[in-house]
């Protein structure tokens, strides 16, 4: 803090100089003492300065009781996931009374490498939001794929003293740490070097393997299943972070593992959460609402959604209601049920009843757009020759994004290809290489997706963010892969060779500039397109089933760029059982 700052937040304070604001008669929410207790609270310079005092101020807000909460802090996401840049983001959020993030810009940086992040940076600085920023640390995920870039240590040391990078990225490559990998070394030695956060990801990995990845000081853990496994991690000294995605969704489980002994270790995340989910059910609110219903303390709840998480990543001037800290808060009338009916950020109403007052400032996305470099690509590429009937097959399993394996016989024509059988639920994937031109095309046969005829494509597909794309038929498939060429990334739908209706992505092909409203309202119409034409499966979201269908890091089955992936032998296999 600047000293003409903090003189002039003292002046308030001792009555020698008038606030800007004062919340009068305010419940205010101490994160500190998990406790309430009614007083007027003043900010200056969007700094609170003090409680009750001979205090005169240019504003007041009478709440009547009603309670004042600290701006909820998101510890882990994927701006990414919710389809929107870091402008439309930040109106989507901060009504729900998360006013900062940490954000880890994996997904774009697979595409775009240091120019991604360059681009995470400079739309993030003229918004409401406080976003900060975890270099990512797998990119790619695997070598096992083509993604759009090759972040090295030495790429990661260049800008991880830029301001608002907290740290390393999730360390998603556990082996790289238990089997002694250089390269993930150097990686957690800039993280060492500077003091800063590690950001972990180690789902199901237990007993001497974790002692090992912990030992690294690896901070955080985001993908705990069990309240088991959140105590194992907290008394190795990790943080772990209660998820509440739209896909991955552990609050419920994971809560019942929180005690007040334990729960100073305990933060919220939402990690990849769709526009929608964040439209219907809110955002880092919706989880902590959730472990409220589960039993949860709300005063515990609220600091771990606020405090721990500023404690966490060193972010000391924010996090609790205190003299010298921003004045970053929520009204609410009720903590046993969260929502934030007006929210100020450095002490301005920025959100009320759920609308942003007014919209954030919009990045032209330079560099990072029109990217799609895709080579020689035709229907060709999509033949699948089998050299016997039965084959390896992904299994789609609803409500999360871990597949089986199957084996299944199929029918092929003369020339050994796969042939489409209506009566079995069997289609193409394909994964089409949209980076360097290399011309790869994966291929690969899945079931559970349920339709029956037509082609899905998204330039969306964890983590490489190459084409992906499902279909009955290959003349549909190429079409929908050449309707995202065109658009520079998105989503589309294809049924008798016509594109039945598409959005677009224009930022990385993971992102656009539209409105949540303007997002949601796309989707809304493409999933009512799914089901009454394309008849896809009604236990599945038809768009993130098949974008995570490519992730080689999540069991059992997967496809890349370069062929059918066998995730628990970590290697590639053949078509054919």
């Amino acid at each position: 803090m600047i000293d003409k700052l903090a003189k002039k937040i003292v002046d308030v304070s001792m009555g020698r100089s008038q606030a800007d604001l004062c919340f009068k008669n305010a419940n205010v929410v101490d994160v500190y003492n998990k406790t309430t207790f009614l007083s007027d609270v003043y900010v200056v310079d969007g700094y609170f300065a003090a409680f009750n005092g001979e205090i005169k101020a240019k504003e007041t807000i009478d709440l009547n009781g009603k309670f004042l909460v600290p701006g909820f802090i998101d510890a882990h996401c994927h701006i990414e996931s919710s389809h929107l840049s870091p402008s439309a983001f930040s109106d989507a959020v901060v009504p729900c009374g998360t006013t900062s993030v940490i954000a880890d810009p994996h997904e774009i940086c697979n595409v775009a490498g240091l120019d991604a992040l360059a681009y995470m940076l400079k739309a993030s600085e003229r918004i409401p939001l406080s976003v900060f920023y975890m270099i990512p640390s797998c990119v790619p995920a695997t070598p096992f794929e083509n993604a759009g870039a090759n972040l090295k240590a030495e790429d990661i040391e260049k800008v991880i003293d830029t301001p608002r990078i907290l740290g390393l990225g999730e360390m998603m490559n556990y082996p790289g740490i238990v089997y002694g990998d250089d390269e993930v070394f150097k990686k957690l030695e800039v993280a060492y070097s500077r003091g800063k956060n590690i950001d972990g990801h180690s789902p199901a990995i237990k007993d001497n393997i974790l002692d090992a990845y912990t030992s690294c000081r690896i901070t955080t853990d985001h993908e705990c299943d069990t309240a088991e496994e959140l105590v194992q991690r907290v008394k190795r000294g990790m943080y772990v972070m209660l998820r509440q995605g739209t896909a991955c969704k552990n609050v419920k489980n994971l809560v019942k593992g929180v005690t007040e002994q334990n729960s100073s270790r305990i933060l919220f995340c939402t990690d990849d959460r769709q526009p929608q989910t964040i439209k219907e059910d809110g955002h880092i609110n919706h989880g902590v609402n959730i472990a409220i219903e589960e039993g949860l303390a709300p005063l515990t709840a609220i600091s771990m959604a606020t405090l721990n998480a500023s404690v966490c990543y060193g972010l000391k001037d924010r996090g609790a209601i205190a003299p010298g800290l921003r004045a970053d808060c929520f009204i609410t009338s009720s903590i046993d049920h969260i929502k934030a009916e007006d929210v100020f950020i450095l002490g301005q109403k920025v959100a009320s009843n759920g609308v942003i007052k007014e919209k954030a400032f919009h990045t032209i996305p330079e560099k990072v757009s029109g990217m799609m470099n895709v080579k020689d690509f035709s229907k060709d590429k999509l033949k699948l020759k089998l050299e016997k009937d039965e084959v390896n097959i992904i299994d789609i399993i609803p409500g999360g994004v871990v597949t089986g394996r199957s084996v299944e016989k199929v029918n092929r024509d003369s020339d050994g290809c796969f042939i489409h059988d209506s009566s079995k639920d069997i289609l193409k994937l394909a994964v089409v290489e949209r980076h360097h031109g290399t011309g790869n095309v994966g291929l690969a046969l899945i079931r559970g997706y349920g339709m029956k005829d037509g082609a899905v494509a998204t330039s969306i597909a964890h983590d490489s963010h190459n084409i992906i794309v499902i279909g009955s038929n290959d003349e549909d498939m190429v079409v929908a892969v050449n309707e995202l060429i065109r658009l520079g990334g998105g989503i589309t739908m294809v049924k008798d060779k016509k594109v039945l209706m598409s959005h677009r992505l224009e930022i990385a092909g993971l992102m656009t500039d539209d409105s949540q409203d303007e997002v949601c309202k796309t989707l809304d119409e493409m999933h009512a397109i799914c089901d009454r034409e394309l008849h896809v499966n009604k236990d599945i979201d038809p768009f993130m089933t098949l974008c995570f269908m490519a992730l080689p890091v999540i069991p059992e089955l997967k496809l890349t760029d370069t062929g059918l992936f066998d995730v628990t032998a970590f290697k590639h296999i053949p078509l054919e059982a």
